[in-house]
C-alpha cells in the first residue's frame, strides 16, 4: 500500500490489521521522507514484514495519548526527531526558540525537554512490561554517561531516567531490524545483548565479552571531572565498527551499562534498498500548515553519510561515524527522475550530498578492513599520506544529474571540505562547482583564524584556507563568474581567548563581510569540544584548555564578530580594552570603532558605507583581499554535517 503509515485505530482498520507490532513515537511531526530518521526506520521495518504505526509529538501531559494505537505485539520505538530536544528548544543562550521548523506551522512547545525521557516514562505508565526501544541523535548521543549543557552536571545514561529496554545508536537500520527479528522470535528484550550498535542495561557483567573495556563508574566521574575526560576519550577511540571494543560502565547498586560496538557500515546496495522504500517524500496532510523542516531537503539529495572530516565540535563521530558511507549514482538518478515528475518541482535540486558533500568514498582502502586510526585524523593537523582525494565519482554523478529531463539547476549546498579541495591535485571538481553548482556565492565552513582555535577544533591552519580562497578565485576567473565566498564563523570555543577573538574581528575587518548572524560555540553531548569545555582539559591530551564561560565575556567574543553594530559599541570596546589592543579604538582605517560611542545615524551610516566599499572590493578581487588575510588573520574551521 503506497500511503502514510497508521496514525489512528482508523488508519490501521483500513489496512486490515488488529495490532501493530511497532508503535513509532516521535517528537517531531510525521514526514514521510528519507531526511527524517522516522521515516527511514519505520520504513525499513516494514520493508523487513513488521507492521508499524506513527504516533507524532504526543500531549506529554496525557498519559492517554501514547494509547491511541493500542498496544503495539513487540515494542515501542521512542525518539525525541531529528534533533537533541533541548537543541531544538534552546538558543546557546538558553533562551527558548520562538520556532521548531519540525512541528506543523513552525509551532514551538510541541514536545518536552528531554523527549526520550519523557516518551519513555509516559509509556511505561500504562504499558509495564511492553519493551521500549529508545533511537535517534538524542538517545544516540545521550547514551553512556554525558554532560548535560542545560543542567551544567554530569547526567546519567537516558537508558535509566526513561524506563526504556535497550537503546539503539547510530544509523540504526541494521540494529533496528536485528532487535525485531529477536523478539519476534520470542526472545525477552533483556536477553538482546548481542545487537551491535546497542546499549543495555545488566546486573551481572560476567557473560560479556573478556576484552570488553571498563570505564570509571558514574560517581566517580561525578566527583571528578578528569575522570570523565579520560573516559570520553576512551570511547571517542571506540568509535568504529572494526576496532571498537565493548564498553562497560559502571552504576551504583551493582547495575552497569554495556554499550556494544557500533554497527558495520552499510553497503551500497544496503544504501540504495533504504532510499528506494516507498517514501510519500512529504508531511502527513493532517498538517494544514505544513512543516517548514521539508522545505529545503524535499527536493535535495543524500548521496552519502558518515564523515572522516574529525571536527571536534561536530557529533558525527559518535554518531554516524568516520567511515564514509554512498549510494550508488543510478539510486541517486532514479530518485532525481522522481522529483521531476512532482507537481511542486521547479526544476531546481537543492543540494546533493550529506555530512560533507565532497567525500565519495572511504578515506583509504585500510579502512574496509582495518577500520579507521582511533589515534589520528585522516585531515587533521595534515592530510593522512594513506588519504585517497578524488573528487571524480562526485563530479561524474553531478554531471549526470545535470542531464536528467526536467532538471534546470544541480546545486551544493551541504558543507564541502576546503581543505580536501585544496589537496586535490585537480581543479576538475572546483571548475564545475564554481560553473554549474553554486549561484553567487560559496559558504565554508573556516569557523575561526586563530591557529591556537583551530587547532582545538582539529581544523587544518588558516594558510590551507587562504590556499583555497586564491584557488577558488584563480577556478572563477577562468570560468568568467564573479562569485564569493561566504565564511560560516564560530565565537567562544574553548581555546578562544579574548586575543584570539580580535585577531578573528580583525579578519572581518579586512574581509569586508559583517556577518549577519554568528555561532557561539555550543555545547552539545558528546563531541570533544563540549568535553573540553566541560573539564578544562583536552581529553586525548589531558592538557589544560582555557575555556571562556563567563557570559559577559562570551557576548565580548560574540559582539567583536558584528563589532560595527552600534549596540555592541561598549561590549567591543571592553574586549579591545582587555586584548591591549586599544590601537583599534580610533579613526583610521584597521581600527574597528570610534573613540566614542555612534551617536546618531550618520556614524554607523558612515561606518556601513565604508564596510559596503569594502565588500564591493571583496567580491572584485579575491585574490587580493586574501594577501591582506594572510596579513592579518591565522586559521579556518569546517561546518558540521548537514546544518
Amino acid at each position: 500500500m503506497n500511503d502514510f503509515l497508521p496514525i489512528s485505530k482508523s488508519d490501521m482498520k483500513n489496512r486490515g490489521w488488529e495490532q501493530c507490532d511497532f508503535v513509532y513515537v516521535t517528537g517531531d511531526a510525521y514526514v514521510d521522507h528519507s531526511s527524517f530518521g522516522t521515516a527511514i526506520i519505520s520504513r525499513t521495518l516494514e520493508a523487513n514484514g513488521y507492521k508499524v504505526g506513527i504516533i507524532s509529538q504526543p500531549d506529554w501531559k496525557d498519559e492517554k495519548s501514547v494509547t491511541i494505537l493500542g498496544e503495539p505485539r513487540l515494542g515501542f520505538l521512542v525518539s525525541a526527531g531529528n534533533m537533541d530536544s533541548m537543541v531544538n528548544h534552546y538558543t546557546v543562550n538558553k533562551k527558548k526558540r520562538s520556532q521548531d521548523a519540525y512541528t506543523e506551522g513552525g509551532e514551538s512547545g510541541k514536545r518536552p525537554d528531554y523527549a526520550v525521557n519523557v516518551y519513555g516514562n509516559l509509556i511505561r505508565k500504562t504499558y509495564k512490561k511492553t519493551p521500549i526501544i529508545l533511537g535517534g541523535i538524542e538517545a544516540s548521543l545521550r547514551r553512556l554517561a554525558h554532560y548535560d549543557y542545560w543542567s551544567d552536571k554530569l547526567k546519567r545514561s537516558v537508558l535509566f531516567d526513561s524506563g526504556a529496554d535497550i537503546l539503539s545508536y547510530g544509523m540504526g537500520e541494521r540494529s533496528i531490524v536485528e532487535i525485531a527479528d529477536a523478539l519476534n522470535s520470542g526472545i525477552n528484550v533483556k536477553d538482546i545483548t548481542f545487537v551491535r550498535g546497542t546499549v543495555y542495561r545488566t546486573n551481572d557483567i560476567s557473560a560479556v565479552v573478556d576484552d570488553a573495556i571498563v570505564l570509571p563508574d558514574f560517581e566517580s566521574m561525578q566527583k571528578d571531572k578528569l575522570l570523565y575526560a579520560k573516559s570520553f576519550n576512551i570511547q571517542y577511540m571506540n568509535t568504529d565498527a572494526i576496532t571498537g571494543k565493548v564498553l562497560i560502565e559502571p552504576y551504583p547498586n551493582k547495575q552497569f551499562l554495556v554499550a556494544n560496538p557500533p554497527a558495520y557500515p552499510l553497503s551500497v546496495q544496503e544504501m540504495d534498498d533504504i532510499y528506494s522504500y516507498s517514501y510519500m517524500n512529504t508531511y502527513h496532510p493532517i498538517y494544514k500548515k505544513g512543516v517548514p523542516a521539508i522545505s529545503e531537503i524535499k527536493f535535495s539529495l543524500t548521496s552519502n553519510r558518515g564523515c572522516f572530516g574529525g571536527c571536534n565540535f561536530c557529533a558525527l563521530t559518535f554518531h554516524q561515524g568516520r567511515t564514509v558511507q554512498v549510494r550508488s549514482h543510478e539510486s541517486i538518478i532514479s530518485e532525481a527522475k522522481r522529483m521531476t515528475q512532482d507537481k511542486e518541482f521547479k526544476g531546481n535540486i537543492h543540494d546533493v550530498g550529506g555530512p560533507t558533500a565532497n567525500f565519495r568514498q572511504p578515506s583509504c582502502k585500510k579502512q574496509l578492513d582495518k577500520g579507521v586510526c582511533s589515534t589520528r585524523q585522516c585531515l587533521f593537523p595534515k592530510p593522512c599520506p594513506n588519504l585517497k582525494i578524488d573528487h571524480s565519482d562526485y563530479v561524474n554523478l553531478l554531471r549526470k544529474l545535470r542531464k536528467v529531463p526536467g532538471v534546470k539547476k544541480v546545486f551544493v549546498r551541504s558543507g564541502i571540505r576546503f581543505d580536501y579541495v585544496c589537496h586535490d591535485k585537480s581543479d576538475e571538481f572546483l571548475k564545475d562547482l564554481c560553473k554549474y553548482h553554486i549561484s553567487g556565492q560559496l559558504r565554508v565552513a573556516p569557523e575561526h583564524v586563530a591557529d591556537e582555535v583551530l587547532s582545538l577544533m582539529g581544523k587544518p591552519g588558516n594558510d590551507v584556507y587562504q590556499q583555497f580562497l586564491n584557488r577558488y578565485s584563480k577556478v572563477n576567473n577562468l570560468t568568467g563568474k564573479d562569485q564569493y565566498v561566504v565564511p560560516y564563523l564560530m565565537s567562544s570555543h574553548p581555546g578562544s581567548t579574548m586575543k584570539s577573538a580580535v585577531k578573528l574581528a580583525e579578519y572581518i575587518r579586512d574581509l569586508g563581510y559583517m556577518p549577519e548572524q554568528v555561532q557561539d560555540f555550543y555545547p552539545t553531548p558528546s563531541t570533544v569540544s563540549t568535553c573540553m569545555y566541560y573539564t578544562g582539559v583536552d581529553p586525548r591530551t589531558m592538557k589544560k584548555v582555557y575555556v571562556p564561560k563567563d557570559p559577559k565575556e562570551k557576548a565580548m567574543q560574540r559582539a567583536l564578530i558584528q563589532y560595527r553594530k552600534p549596540e555592541n559599541y561598549e561590549l567591543v570596546k571592553k574586549a579591545l580594552l582587555i586584548a591591549g589592543r586599544e590601537d583599534l579604538i580610533g579613526y583610521d582605517k584597521h581600527c574597528l570603532i570610534p573613540p566614542r560611542p555612534f551617536s546618531n545615524k550618520s556614524d554607523t551610516k558612515s561606518t556601513n558605507k565604508k564596510m559596503d566599499g569594502r565588500q564591493k572590493n571583496n567580491n572584485k578581487n579575491i585574490a587580493n583581499l586574501n594577501k591582506s588575510n594572510n596579513r592579518n588573520s591565522r586559521k579556518p574551521t569546517t561546518k558540521r554535517g548537514k546544518r
